[in-house]
């Protein structure tokens, strides 16, 4: 069945049925081939970091870089951290990848969250906040305001902040007040001008406003005040007749990761919608508190919050800079990467002057592969949803949903396609993480309007980005697929770089309808003709294409791997490409987060490069492509080199065919490889080494930059025929 299996996806053929799978497992290796995956995701939080450190770019996208850094961190101990904390805690603590124990990767895990927070902290006061400051946007403190300013800002206070906030005491009275996660706090001692006893309270800094109060403006320049310290200033206002002894700035990460149960009897969305409730109250799992915080507040947040020292990160300056999302947003053009306008891919535009494109002619011509941001997601995507919901010939739709926008036009486009009679089916994926709550709110939306909403099969996660309309044409049912790298979300899609592929092709179009059909019901079971599925095939087909491209280097035969994900973290995936060098097999590894994989290793990888490359948007696109002895077998599809991905989600890749298409995916990564380009290069100790300048000190190519430009020359080119 294995091989009747590799045969349907267009794999292979005869010479396959000896394909032996065991050997990919019981080969030698040495034990320390892996690189620890906690540690692995801090690097890549690094490269974050990096890049707000560099002069070269703009300055409102270096603070805009630390804000992602202290958001993908807070995400890290949120999920990773607290899943360790977890496993140690209920007596699940099997070793990690590298066979440690989860105690020694949270001591590690600690040290180098601690090196990365204190230096996160000093590239914001030493590096990104002078250069802010010289471009005419100051963040000041208290003690640098004017007299008028002051008054001003206290107006402010008066009037717009005072009425929200909510003091909180501590006394026998009034126990200690729950503290929410990712909240910033300000924790207070004061006495009692009564008593002469000294009292704690803790106040909660209002999220729903600015985190930086905009002071005044003097020609070109701006000052703003983060609200910490105006609240902290007119403390005299929440405590009338109290002395105010000490106040400090201090920040509470929890564990926020959802766990369900399900079984075939359980409703999913009341099972979510409890878990959502109780993740307000998780574990704590970290405290930041300023660094000038004295040992009597520090000890009693600790005792109270019961945390060990361990979990406690003493930083300089500011906590909590995801605030500095709001800075980057101020329209200083100049300040920011140049403007980018997405181009409407050449398929896709209009044959005539003046005129609409029609979709489906555009896909009945050819396949049509897209490229976003470069190319427009609204044109393309959205333009094909929105014209089958209003096309009086299409019958059906049928779409995965993992995560999307709350105004989507996606949405609205499934609600009218209903509405008007059209059969539709969304598979919406409420289990996202983090995304959760938005999820269930317009899943309800959906079934409002008609539509067929599932939630997909049990135990799985549905990450697969799959949508298929059904047209009829001259008496016959046409299918009309798209299958994506990212997700149907019109916002995103202009900062996330992902690869979608349309097609009328029949097998296409009939795996599709299999697949719906096995997710709105009970198994993926089937076998696919022009896609690889997980949880059941995917694996075992990636497995024999790296398989094939080490026999055929053995075989004296041209062989080559080319891989692009966000994370390789397999094991088993990663053996394979060691077998795969020690054959002879050159292997790329393009990864943008998490790798594993230990590229140089004399007698095991030497065959093997990887490279990461962070920019203006996020790199996301999953590319997998095979010599196969100049017969290319390629694909794009949702699937990251993860246990999770292989083994616990539906995820599909797609199989790309047209010349063109492969030629176009060839360059990409031929460029990305390039010693010429700009990109993080990783060795066998794990060690990533940014690569960005050239002999003379001159940048290297930007690849995003120079796929903008190669976009927009094909546009031109095409305009001037």
């Amino acid at each position: 069945m294995i091989e009747h299996d590799v045969l349907d996806a267009g794999l292979g053929d005869a010479d396959d049925d000896d394909f032996d799978l065991s050997e990919v497992f019981d080969s030698q290796l040495p034990d320390n081939r892996y690189l620890d995956r906690e540690l692995s995701w801090l690097a890549f939080n690094q490269r974050v970091l990096e890049l707000a450190e560099d002069p070269a770019l703009p300055v409102l996208e270096r603070a805009n870089f630390l804000a992602i850094f202290a958001s993908n961190l807070d995400e890290f101990f949120m999920v990773r951290v607290a899943g360790l904390k977890r496993r140690i805690i209920t007596g699940l603590a099997i070793p990690t990848n590298v066979g440690r124990s989860p105690q020694e990767v949270l001591a590690d895990i600690s040290a180098d969250a601690h090196a990365l927070q204190l230096r996160h902290a000093d590239a914001w006061t030493s590096q990104v906040r002078p250069s802010l400051a010289d471009a005419g946007i100051e963040v000041i403190s208290w003690d640098q305001l004017e007299d008028d300013e002051r008054t001003r800002v206290s107006d402010y206070f008066q009037g717009q902040v005072f009425p929200v906030l909510m003091p909180l005491a501590v006394d026998p009275a009034h126990p200690f007040p729950y503290i929410s996660g990712l909240s910033l706090n300000l924790a207070i001692r004061i006495r009692n001008a009564k008593t002469g006893r000294q009292e704690f309270a803790r106040l909660k800094v209002p999220p729903m406003l600015p985190r930086f109060v905009d002071v005044s403006r003097h020609g070109d320049t701006v000052r703003y005040l983060p609200l910490e310290e105006l609240i902290a200033n007119h403390l005299e206002d929440l405590f009338p007749g109290m002395e105010i002894l000490d106040h400090h700035a201090f920040r509470l990460t929890r564990n926020e990761d959802v766990v369900i149960e399900e079984d075939e009897t359980e409703n999913l969305i009341q099972a979510l919608e409890a878990e959502l409730l109780r993740r307000r109250f998780g574990p704590p799992i970290r405290l930041e508190v300023g660094d000038d915080m004295d040992d009597v507040t520090l000890d009693l947040l600790i005792s109270e919050l019961d945390i060990t020292e361990q979990e406690v990160y003493r930083l300089p300056g500011s906590l909590d800079l995801r605030g500095l999302f709001d800075l980057a947003k101020i329209d200083r053009p100049e300040l920011h990467y140049p403007a980018h306008v997405p181009t409407t891919a050449l398929a896709f535009q209009p044959r005539e002057q003046n005129g609409r494109a029609d979709i489906f002619a555009a896909i009945r011509r050819a396949d049509v592969l897209v490229h976003h941001p470069y190319e427009s997601f609204a044109t393309s995507v959205q333009a094909f949803l929105e014209q089958a919901a209003k096309d009086p010939h299409v019958l059906a739709i049928k779409q995965t949903l993992y995560r999307t926008s709350g105004d989507s036009p996606i949405v609205q486009s499934l609600i009218d396609a209903a509405e008007s009679g059209k059969q539709v089916l969304a598979l919406v994926e409420v289990k996202a993480r983090f995304d959760e709550a938005a999820n269930i709110v317009w899943a309800r939306k959906l079934e409002k309007a008609g539509v067929h909403v599932v939630y997909g099969l049990v135990g799985l996660k549905t990450h697969c980005k799959l949508a298929l309309v059904i047209r009829e044409e001259d008496g016959r049912l046409r299918h009309y697929s798209h299958v994506g790298t990212g997700n149907y979300n019109p916002k995103t899609s202009r900062i996330y770089e992902d690869f979608g592929l349309f097609t009328v092709d029949d097998q296409v179009g009939r795996d599709l309808t299999r697949l719906f059909n096995e997710l709105s019901g009970y198994a993926i079971e089937k076998k696919f003709k022009r896609l690889l599925v997980a949880p059941l095939h995917l694996r075992k087909g990636l497995l024999r294409l790296i398989e094939r491209e080490r026999r055929n280097a053995l075989a004296g035969k041209p062989a080559s791997i080319r891989i692009k994900v966000n994370s390789m973290v397999d094991e088993q995936i990663i053996d394979a490409l060691y077998r795969a060098s020690q054959a002879g097999v050159p292997v790329e590894v393009w990864v943008r987060g998490i790798c594993s994989l230990k590229p140089g290793v004399a007698g095991v990888s030497e065959n093997i490069r990887v490279r990461s490359i962070l920019g203006r948007y996020l790199e996301h696109s999953r590319i997998f492509m095979f010599h196969n002895d100049g017969d290319p077998q390629v694909y794009i599809g949702s699937a990251d080199m993860m246990h999770r991905n292989l083994d616990r989600r539906v995820e599909a890749l797609v199989r790309v065919v047209a010349p063109a298409h492969l030629k176009e995916l060839t360059d990409l990564f031929e460029l990305a490889m390039s010693d010429t380009t700009s990109s993080w290069w990783l060795d066998s100790e794990g060690h990533w080494t940014r690569h960005s300048l050239d002999a003379d000190g001159k940048p290297l190519v930007d690849i995003q930059d120079q796929t903008m430009t190669d976009v927009q020359r094909r546009r031109r080119s095409r305009t001037a025929r």
